[in-house]
């Protein structure tokens, strides 16, 4: 019925739009008529037509989300770069919740060696927050991501310029490669894709965890993982 009622939408509309249809104004008259008097009589299946549009909408955006965030680019990688199954982690380098996120994810590569964990960069909380992201996807293409990151994590305060170089440093960076990676196209594209990917997901804060289909918001427990991780394998391999 409601594909029904989006179809008669639909002709009436075209009828209306073409200054050639072969109809009189009498005719769409009659026609309008016989559409407003179908819905005046059944709102119902009007209201549940939008609600399957929106649902279908909302299918969309997260499938535009789920390709963006797995797309081929240069995001951390922390685990085994080769496991069978990622967890795609949305994080900002100045979110407390992050660092602790950072311990939990950590103990569970260490326990779970064919896992691989990426890190999405998605600098929301601080301008720092921005500069840290591009030190990371830079990290990454000197293949120094994991000492970097971990380094970031576990540093205290906020972030800063100092705080940048110091990991960096820890990391045994090349500090002069690392500023020119992290002003390049490929780096400021990396992030909107992420960015992008974020909203498609509605992702509204960090941390936030992907793994398969499903999305965790929040800081979860390490419990909590291990029955998602669970069930995403039991899905890939049924």
């Amino acid at each position: 019925m409601t594909r029904f009622v989006l179809s008669i939408c639909a002709l009436l509309m075209a009828f209306m739009a073409s200054a050639h249809a072969d109809i009189s104004k009498a005719d769409k008259a009659a026609f309008e008529e016989m559409i407003r008097a179908y819905i005046m009589d059944n709102p119902d299946v009007i209201r549940q037509s939008l609600i399957e549009l929106q649902e279908r909408e909302q299918l969309a955006a997260m499938q535009r989300g789920l390709d963006l965030a797995r797309a081929e680019q240069p995001d951390g990688v922390m685990g085994n770069p080769n496991g069978d199954l990622i967890i795609y982690e949305f994080s900002d380098y100045n979110c407390g919740y992050c660092r602790r996120m950072f311990s939990t994810l950590q103990a569970l590569v260490e326990e779970d060696t064919n896992l691989t964990v990426k890190v999405k960069e998605l600098p929301i909380l601080a301008e720092s927050s921005v500069l840290a992201a591009r030190a990371g996807i830079a990290a990454q293409k000197q293949g120094k991501f994991e000492a970097f990151h971990t380094a970031m994590m576990q540093s205290a305060g906020g972030i800063s310029n100092a705080t940048i170089e110091a990991a960096a440093r820890v990391a045994d960076m090349d500090l002069d490669q690392m500023l020119r990676d992290m002003d390049t196209a490929e780096t400021e594209e990396t992030i909107s894709r992420t960015r992008a990917a974020a909203t498609a997901l509605e992702v509204r804060g960090t941390p936030a965890l992907l793994i398969g289909d499903t999305l965790l918001p929040g800081a979860v427990d390490i419990n909590q993982l291990r029955s998602v991780i669970e069930a995403e394998r039991s899905k890939k391999n049924s």
